[in-house]
């Protein structure tokens, strides 16, 4: 039963039992572990006074606080005490296991148990056999008598609180004193028990050493008269272990018992740096490899760490086998296991079963999803839950979902209790981040050293991704409630103390940013993203975000930007009420513009715009995209206006702004204008490509792949992979004109280096290619048009229509399809864009050697011939089809 329950509502007709879920995976490693253990004693090989074999005679549980570890600990003890206590969904153990004494001790602080009392429990424990433990016994008393005169045993343990539990603890001073009587009649001491303490004790000892006939049972012993000669201090106590381990095991075969020790909170036994009683239990584990221990605490045991030696009497791997990571190949059993979360059908499960009243779950199964969607599969956080449950109706409310959209103080004070105002200052600082690495984490700290990271590594609630850039990461409940909380400890954050420690974090990831260089594109993702959450969140100048954002835009390869916390949910739009809100919205607004429809990416950039946040560079980025996804739409004139500001504003993006002005030009039937454009843009404005587009519309395709592959070649030289696979579409697209089996090679390196970056148009533009080398074969190649159209109209390159119908009048003339192709040529003149990609009419005129009629006759060619297309125009383009023609006789 639990008591805050009970005590926590006036209508006792609530029923409030601690619930346990689950936990079938814990209870099988205990199992299998128990019967490996088992089969170990009965080895030929086992010596109990063997001090130098490896111990696998202990499991260790760890988790995060909260998480069920004490829970599972009490439900272990009670399964191995009585067959009854088991839970049910528990299979049994596998016999035979032999007789079995479970014992649980509390470590925590709160239950006031001390080394005394651990050794103390341990001996009450093995009373139940009911036989004497002589050589423990007679070093016990030793050690009694010295460090406690005045006080018997026996008094001690009737009045110790917890020991009084043991129901062996009336027959415990019986076997002692018997043992005691037996060994002064043996050596003819005076009295019984006071006559084997002082000047007697030295008999005994002397004895003891020379093997006499008379103590020859405790003789067997051989470190007993060591440990009687030592100092009675906590130190000697904390070998005698070893007597109790070689007392059992001098038990004949029918009597004989395995001590199943459990070790609780053991976080509480000290820090990573004062270990003084985590020794003294090691000892005890060490020294009584015939009995079986369950550590279960919050850290993972470190017994296995070589460079603990000194601190520890018995420290690496050949000591402790499984303690260690362990791998696919490895021949020695796990023995240190994660207490994972709840699923939620476990938590929804422990809610149910929670609070009840006449049988029946008193939380409503809408409250119980909230809280299971919020819980991570924390337990403690679904105790809290059901405390507030009960808090919220004996105010008189009725308990609503949205009351549970909340986290708790409490699994703050849970989580820092046992850590060192160093790692605390870590813990927080870390919660400002999605991820980290060590180095990140201690420049985010303020540190210099890291050794207070590292010791917060080794705590359950750190994530671990190997394959993750910066692999550590808090758990989310957990750093939600670092967060989001109202910290009530004593050395809780103000909000200046977060901003700082976010300025902190913010620096940190600029620097990583910037000893990255241009090449390690996750460290400027990681970056970009994190910092201008940072910067919205605490109010940060943009400081290094605006050289990170152009950093970004610069390959071409848009991976997609996460960002957390953002407002708006799925659409992934944010509330600009900040230069790094704005920024944040205009980098998801580009981003996306090659998943979504251009209108949305229109109006995503205007509103950025108008928000009048971004400083001057960060402003001509958001304007130039914006002047681009115009263009796809057919707003010409808004795209031409937006170019021109960019271009006049002499920044980094004036070339990108000259290539988009010559793309205009281009559109609207101006190519000497946009020839003459492209000869001022240089490689930063993709001079070469520009050149190979007005080269292929005049015919001339061996010129324009010439084009294209000069642009391939200096991207690949400037390390440019967007711009590479930009060039090798374009490369793919021509040569499909000329050479449709060629053209099979570049569609199919086009296709490989699009793999790497997020490229909308480049992608439809070798889906062109392909279809341009299909043209006159296939007879589907209208209805494969038709998708074409369809999935540009989609993403809003409505351009896309003009490119589709220009091929299906090539696969037309090469057919000879008159009719065909009369229909496609007035598809072009009516299309969706007005006055946009006039040459594409007259070309399709060319390709079939008809007359352009004067209507028509609108396109400026860089080939000068008044407004007639130029013959040799007209005639490369009649070459083709009839090239194609005979390519297909």
């Amino acid at each position: 039963m639990d008591l805050r329950f009970v005590f926590g509502a006036n209508d006792r007709s609530i029923s409030s039992r601690e619930a346990f879920t689950n936990r079938e995976s814990q209870w099988q490693v205990v199992s299998d572990a128990l019967s490996q253990h088992s089969h170990a004693l009965r080895s030929a090989e086992f010596n109990v006074e063997d001090l130098e074999a490896p111990r696998r005679n202990l499991l260790v549980f760890h988790g995060v606080g909260g998480i069920g570890k004490s829970t599972l600990s009490r439900k272990i003890e009670a399964a191995l005490s009585t067959n009854e206590a088991r839970p049910s969904h528990w299979a049994p153990l596998p016999g035979p296991l032999g007789r079995m004494i479970p014992l649980r001790i509390d470590l925590s602080r709160g239950s006031g148990a001390d080394f005394e009392q651990v050794i103390l429990s341990l001996r009450l424990a093995v009373a139940s056999l009911g036989r004497p433990m002589p050589a423990f016994d007679l070093a016990l008393r030793h050690y009694w008598d010295r460090n406690h005169p005045g006080q018997s045993i026996e008094e001690y343990v009737h009045r110790g609180g917890a020991l009084r539990r043991f129901s062996s603890a009336t027959e415990f001073p019986d076997q002692m004193r018997s043992t005691l009587a037996d060994l002064a009649q043996a050596l003819a001491l005076p009295g019984t028990v006071g006559g084997a303490l002082g000047q007697g004790m030295k008999i005994v000892v002397r004895a003891l050493r020379e093997k006499r006939q008379a103590v020859r049972a405790l003789a067997g012993c051989s470190r007993l008269a060591d440990v009687l000669e030592a100092d009675a201090d906590l130190d000697t106590l904390s070998f005698m272990p070893h007597l109790l381990a070689w007392d059992l095991s001098q038990l004949s075969q029918g009597q004989r018992a395995t001590p199943v020790v459990m070790f609780d909170t053991f976080e509480d036994v000290g820090d990573r740096t004062h270990r003084e009683l985590e020794r003294l239990l090691q000892r005890v584990v060490w020294l009584m490899p015939n009995a079986f221990f369950v550590i279960t605490g919050r850290n993972r045991l470190q017994w296995n760490d070589p460079s603990l030696e000194g601190q520890l009497d018995w420290v690496g791997p050949h000591a402790w086998p499984g303690l260690g990571p362990t791998t696919a190949n490895s021949r020695t059993p796990n023995r240190q296991f994660l207490v994972g979360y709840f699923s939620p059908e476990d938590s929804n499960d422990y809610l149910t079963r929670r609070l009840t009243r006449d049988g029946r779950p008193l939380i409503n199964g809408e409250i119980r999803g909230e809280i299971v969607d919020r819980s991570a599969g924390l337990p403690l956080y679904l105790d809290l839950s059901a405390m507030r449950f009960l808090e919220l109706r004996r105010q008189g409310n009725v308990p609503e979902p949205e009351q549970f959209q909340r986290d708790f103080p409490a699994l703050i004070a849970s989580t820092v209790r046992d850590l060192t105002p160093l790692e605390r200052t870590v813990l927080r600082s870390v919660s400002l981040l999605d991820s980290f690495s060590i180095s990140l984490a201690t420049a985010a700290s303020g540190l210099e050293h890291e050794a207070a990271v590292r010791r917060l590594l080794d705590r359950p609630f750190i994530e671990i991704d190997p394959t993750a850039l910066w692999p550590y990461r808090l758990h989310n409940l957990v750093r939600s409630a670092i967060r989001g909380a109202d910290d009530t400890t004593d050395d809780r954050w103000s909000q200046e103390d977060w901003r700082r420690g976010a300025l902190r974090c913010f620096k940190a990831l600029g620097r990583l940013r910037q000893e990255s260089g241009v090449t390690d594109r996750r460290v400027l993702l990681s970056c970009l993203q994190q910092g201008l959450v940072l910067a919205r969140d605490f109010e940060l100048e943009l400081d290094w975000l605006v050289e990170a954002a152009f950093q970004y835009v610069d390959d071409s390869v848009w991976e997609p930007l996460s960002f957390a916390n953002t407002a708006g949910g799925d659409d992934l739009t944010t509330e600009m009420a900040s230069p790094a809100g704005a920024m944040l919205e205009m980098l998801n607004a580009i981003a996306r513009r090659q998943r979504e429809h251009r209108q949305r990416t229109v109006s995503r950039l205007t509103a950025v715009l108008g928000s009048g946040l971004l400083p001057g560079e960060a402003w001509e980025l958001a304007q130039y995209y914006l002047a681009k996804a115009e263009r796809d739409i057919g707003r010409s004139n808004e795209s031409h206006a937006g170019m021109s500001r960019v271009h006049a504003a002499g920044g980094r993006l004036a070339p990108f702004a000259g290539r988009g002005l010559a793309h205009l030009s281009r559109r609207h039937g101006n190519l000497p204008d946009a020839l003459a454009i492209a000869g001022t843009l240089g490689w930063a404005g993709r001079q070469h490509r520009i050149e190979g587009d007005i080269h292929w519309l005049h015919g001339d395709m061996a010129r324009a792949r010439d084009s294209y592959l000069e642009d391939r070649r200096l991207a690949e030289h400037h390390g440019s992979s967007g711009e590479q696979a930009m060039a090798q579409a374009c490369v793919a697209f021509v040569t499909a004109f000329i050479d449709p089996r060629m053209a099979q090679d570049e569609i199919e390196l086009a296709n490989q280096l699009l793999q790497g970056v997020s490229l909308r148009w480049s992608q439809f533009n070798t889906r062109l290619a392909s279809l341009i080398a299909d043209a006159g074969l296939h007879d589907d190649i209208p209805e494969r048009v038709a998708v074409f159209v369809a999935e540009t109209e989609a993403a809003g390159m409505h351009h896309g229509y003009m490119y589709a119908h220009l091929l299906l009048s090539f696969h037309h003339a090469v057919r000879n399809d008159a009719d065909r192709l009369s229909g496609a040529i007035r598809s072009l003149s009516d299309s969706p864009l007005p006055g946009q990609y006039p040459q594409f009419v007259e070309i399709s005129h060319a390709m079939a050697a008809l007359p352009v009629p004067s209507a028509f006759r609108r396109t400026r060619w860089a080939e000068e011939s008044g407004h007639e297309i130029p013959v040799q125009v007209a005639g490369r383009w009649r070459d083709i089809v009839l090239a194609r023609q005979l390519l297909l006789s």
